[in-house]
């Protein structure tokens, strides 16, 4: 049966200068490492036993119904901004609307060089392909608004970065690859027309109830607040929080440098180019409102002639957001102890515990999860600062419902853990795919105890810690 795959183009039809179209580069012998099939029939998509997938999802052949382009959009990495990015190494296929009736991209990444390639050959290599492959799952298994991934193909060729490594194209879904960045590239070449054009699709695509910018601002921003609170209660660290990074539909994109915390430390950092701690675990509340705010500069030139009212209004939202993200973040950690209804000193209650976690050199989601199993204080070098806690929790959970069922849908057993994550690409490199397989079966269920798979929550050794996590550029 042939692959069919119900394209719609809409972002094609947008007007020149916002993407460059651009077929992707064959590689010399694809071979489908993965394919998401529940993934594919949710999306509509039929034929997905055609001999010729690999090819079509390696970049060697391309679907039919497809029209193949790079999108443009700027960005600041870093607090630097940077006027020209794009996709230098990805490919948007086209749209889909899904048996939901949500419309969602299809893009190849790893196929190719593009006009916005900047001197990097357009490829990725198989560790951040795996990598993205299975987090996004994951994330999605857990409940985050993320991409996710339909396919995975070994390209038969090598990639180069410090080293010879073997090349792989990961097929990405996204509810879109629109970011603030887009809106970014517009406003700094004072393309107001096209940011008029980027302006009327990302609205009417993502959030048709709003007419105004200052109300597509704040939705927005309410999105995002909400992401990163989830992204917190998980221990997930971005990594890499630029505003080219930061999708305007509110999921979790780019899964580069990305990390879930082991030991539980505010400051924690992870990715190997966040020298200064920009995007450290504690600092994601913070920088998301900054990056609204560059969304809300971009947006300015929309809003007419009183640009003085304008700012006035849209600084009143960023300010908002600022309580948005601490109202977020309080909802998930309460619910992380068994509160659904947050009340008086009950964020108290959750900073206290979080300092004793971080005193006490506990595991994250490990504490979390045994507050659920009664076996918390085992995860303390210290149990008596545990036992100072555990009474004031145990009264407040008297007036909750059913603090069990809230504590279980909250915390996870099972989490990409860094060390498994390195373990299964280095397997991979080996031609071995059993732990690749292994932590997408036992990650598709994170809440579930699976107590044959009770190795996968055990935290690194001291020789197993991931000390820093690297960009698969």
């Amino acid at each position: 049966m042939t692959l069919h795959i119900p394209f719609q183009n809409s972002f094609a039809g947008l007007p020149d200068g916002m993407f460059a179209r651009q077929t992707p580069t064959p590689v010399a012998k694809p071979g489908l490492l993965a394919f998401n099939h529940a993934l594919a029939e949710d999306l509509g998509i039929t034929g997905t036993d055609d001999p010729r997938l690999a090819a079509y999802f390696g970049g060697n052949a391309v679907p039919t119904g497809a029209d193949p382009l790079a999108q443009l959009y700027a960005g600041h990495q870093f607090g630097q901004f940077n006027p020209q990015l794009g996709d230098g190494r990805a490919i948007l296929l086209g749209e889909v609307r899904g048996k939901d009736g949500a419309l969602r991209d299809i893009q190849l990444k790893g196929a190719g060089q593009t006009p916005f390639s900047r001197r990097g050959d357009g490829r990725a290599w198989l560790g951040p392909v795996l990598r993205e492959y299975v987090v996004s799952e994951a994330m999605h298994a857990l409940g985050v608004p993320t991409t996710r991934a339909l396919a995975a193909v070994a390209t038969g060729e090598a990639v180069y970065r410090e080293t010879a490594l073997p090349g792989a194209v990961l097929t990405r879904v996204a509810a879109s690859h629109l970011r603030v960045g887009t809106f970014q590239v517009y406003l700094s070449r004072q393309r107001y027309d096209l940011l008029e054009a980027l302006f009327a699709y990302a609205k009417a695509r993502h959030y048709p109830e709003v007419e105004t910018p200052a109300q597509f601002l704040e939705a927005v921003a309410r999105k995002q607040a909400r992401l990163v609170a989830q992204w917190m209660g998980l221990g997930f660290i971005h990594g890499v929080m630029n505003t080219d990074n930061c999708a305007i539909s509110g999921e979790t994109i780019d899964y580069g440098p990305c990390a879930f915390m082991d030991t539980y430390h505010p400051a924690t950092v992870y990715s190997s180019i966040d020298r200064m701690g920009r995007y450290a675990y504690d600092a994601q509340m913070d920088i998301i409102v900054w990056n609204m705010a560059q969304l809300a500069t971009s947006l300015v030139p929309l809003c007419g002639e009183d640009s003085e009212a304008t700012i006035n209004e849209f600084t009143a939202i960023l300010h908002a957001m600022q309580d948005v993200v601490r109202d977020e973040w309080t909802r998930v950690f309460c619910a992380k102890i068994g509160i659904a209804d947050p009340k008086g000193d009950d964020v108290r209650l959750v900073t206290s515990l979080l300092q004793i976690m971080q005193d006490g050199q506990a595991d994250f989601t490990n504490t979390f999860r045994a507050l659920l199993e009664g076996k918390a204080r085992d995860q303390f070098t210290d149990p008596a600062a545990f036992d100072a806690w555990e009474g004031g929790w145990r009264k407040r959970l008297e007036a909750e419902a059913d603090p069990q069922g809230v504590m279980a849908r909250s915390n996870p057993a099972f989490i990409p853990r860094n060390h498994r994550i390195e373990q299964m690409i280095e397997a991979a490199v080996q031609g071995d795919y059993a732990p690749f397989d292994r932590l997408m079966r036992v990650l598709a269920r994170p809440y579930d105890a699976q107590p044959d798979e009770a190795d996968l929550t055990r935290p690194p050794t001291q020789s197993e810690v991931v000390q820093a996590t690297f960009c698969g550029t």
